[in-house]
């Protein structure tokens, strides 16, 4: 029997709609969701919450990562991978990492040097921020180090920032007309767009016209901050897990990316890159593309898994749709389970300290794919019964 399944979940450990594990993992329990992925950026320190959190109500916990990386091949050639905005850069999630966590040596450091670069570039917009609001005559009330210890569980995220950013205009000014002068004044002579009790949707904003390239505030990413991939793929790699490209598909208007457009072209490059599993965002997608896209690149030997993400302030369902709200078909459900199967097979064999679904280059052998299917069904079913 197929369970549902989410196999990307943001939580505060980076950022996220959800204020904790335990709500996390109890909204998807309410939601009949019965196996969901942990999947922070840079951050596998919410491993052990989420193991026991999911555990205590009968889910079973894929233990996922997610990286910023840069392809300098595409980014000569100006090639939109899935940033749609900045050609070359590219996302990777890695899935099924080892649980407790074996990741140490140089792959380690190189993991927490990318992520000490990203908090201290959000670190620099803070205090751009603060410029901002004295400007104004007015004090920020916030720095780098509150922002950690208020809304933070260790990654210090722009979105952070965008949250600090509405607390503080709250307390500065109760009345909400007064908010939305203040916000006109911030955003050079913008008006907000959105209700002013509409929380998620004003740090969206205030994300885009001050955090952003344009915005008062913004800083741009040394080179630093961004690993080229290669490098990412050998760290999820080290650190046991399988290397996953997120496929941004179509978008409200049926636009692709350079690199997504040619999708048997895309599949061709994967594998040449050294990757061999691929997940979609659902609520991205029609119901007739990820069908298709999720169906080809299975039947062309890559894992396949779906998530809902919950890296903005919106909170959306666990269970999973796609956009529109249309529901998942029983043929993507099934994709979807499968990939789960393989991932948590693949986690628990690499954690018990034997090969798991990759062998030491990082290539599957796809005529294990069925076994690792009924390995994994196996280990969910006992863990969710």
């Amino acid at each position: 029997m197929v369970v549902d399944v989410n196999a990307h979940l943001h939580t505060p450990y980076s950022f996220s709609a959800f204020d904790s594990i335990p709500q996390a993992a109890q909204m998807a329990a309410d939601q009949g969701v019965k196996v969901v992925g942990i999947n922070d950026f840079y951050s596998m320190d919410g491993y052990e919450e989420w193991d026991r959190e999911t555990r205590a109500r009968k889910l079973y916990p894929l233990f996922n990562i997610e990286f910023i990386s840069l392809n300098s091949e595409d980014q000569a050639a100006g090639v939109r991978v899935n940033d749609p905005n900045n050609p070359g850069r590219t996302y990777i999630s890695g899935k099924g990492l080892a649980f407790p966590v074996m990741l140490e040596g140089e792959p380690a450091a190189q993991l927490a040097a990318v992520k000490q670069e990203s908090n201290l570039q959000v670190a620099a917009m803070c205090q751009k921020v603060a410029k901002l609001f004295a400007d104004q005559g007015v004090e920020f009330g916030w720095n780098e180090a509150t922002i950690r210890e208020k809304l933070t569980k260790g990654s210090l995220r722009e979105r952070h920032l965008a949250k600090a950013i509405r607390l503080a205009v709250v307390r500065l000014f109760p009345d909400p007309e007064a908010q939305k002068a203040f916000y006109e004044k911030l955003f050079g002579g913008k008006a907000l767009k959105s209700d002013i009790a509409a929380d998620a949707k004003v740090e969206n904003e205030i994300r885009g016209n001050l955090l952003k390239a344009g915005g008062a505030a913004f800083v741009p990413e040394t080179p630093e901050a961004f690993l080229p991939m290669e490098t990412v793929r050998k760290i999820i790699l080290a650190a046991g897990g399988i290397p996953t490209y997120p496929f941004l598909a179509d978008d409200a208007k049926g636009v692709f990316t350079d690199f997504e457009g040619d999708l048997e072209k895309a599949a061709t490059i994967l594998k040449a890159r050294g990757f061999y599993s691929v997940e979609f965002i659902t609520t991205r997608n029609s119901v007739e593309i990820l069908e298709r896209y999720a169906q080809y690149l299975w039947d062309h030997g890559f894992v396949v898994t779906f998530g809902s993400e919950h890296n903005t302030p919106a909170m959306e369902p666990i269970k999973l749709s796609c956009r529109g709200g249309v529901d998942l078909t029983d043929n993507l459900k099934r994709l979807n389970y499968y990939g789960a199967c393989i991932t948590a097979a693949h986690q628990k064999l690499v954690a018990d300290g034997f090969q798991g679904y990759l062998d030491e280059n990082g290539r599957p052998d796809i005529s294990y794919r069925e076994k690792f299917i009924s390995m994994g069904d196996k280990i969910i079913k006992e863990a969710i019964k």
